[in-house]
């Protein structure tokens, strides 16, 4: 994302739910959404880079892959201002020796149901709620109706077991994690 229709509908669906997020944002996206980006950050969310033109960086040129990241650095800081958008490489590709160039903390993910492939909420709902432990980080899509759909779905039935939706940053410090730029964080408890 962002995606102003599904994005909306999600961070309404988090504020009732009293839920936080990592939103990791494409940024040739930002300009025209750049209310919803706002309403993250005001709302509590952590907002991050996911490139500006969601391509693969692994195998990329250092230098090419750094323009894509600091071209959207530079949009999310006229936006929000300064501060330390962490990174999600695009298909979560980016090896120990391409890091090099990061100087933020690396975001991958411990549970994907491919909500972007399935499009189907009872399934992505079902995939999560089976694999997901306590400290994952849950990789999904604000793009399609029927994520935001399962998203809520899982905040709800996840919230009634006790667990407690928090943005990857503050999922780390809550487990004793300090983050370092150029290590990618699957989980609370894992490193890629």
């Amino acid at each position: 994302g962002p995606r102003r229709i599904t994005t909306e509908r999600l961070l309404d669906g988090l504020r009732q739910r009293g839920a936080s997020a990592t939103f990791f944002l494409i940024g040739r996206q930002i300009e025209e959404n750049a209310d919803v980006v706002q309403r993250m950050k005001a709302e509590g969310h952590q907002v991050g880079n996911h490139t500006w033109s969601h391509v693969q960086l692994q195998g990329m040129g250092a230098e090419q892959a750094r323009q894509e990241v600091e071209k959207t650095d530079a949009m999310l800081t006229e936006l929000l201002g300064e501060d330390t958008y962490w990174l999600r490489p695009p298909y979560g590709l980016l090896e120990p020796e391409e890091r090099s160039w990061v100087d933020v903390p690396i975001v991958q993910w411990s549970v994907d149901p491919e909500d972007w492939k399935c499009q189907n909420t009872d399934q992505v709902v079902s995939s999560v709620i089976e694999a997901v432990e306590p400290g994952d980080i849950i990789l999904l899509h604000d793009t399609y109706p029927t994520t935001v759909d399962a998203a809520l779905q899982i905040v709800d039935i996840l919230q009634g077991q006790g667990y407690e939706f928090v943005m990857v940053e503050e999922l780390l410090a809550l487990n004793g994690v300090a983050p370092q730029a150029k290590v990618m964080y699957r989980s609370a408890s894992e490193t890629a």
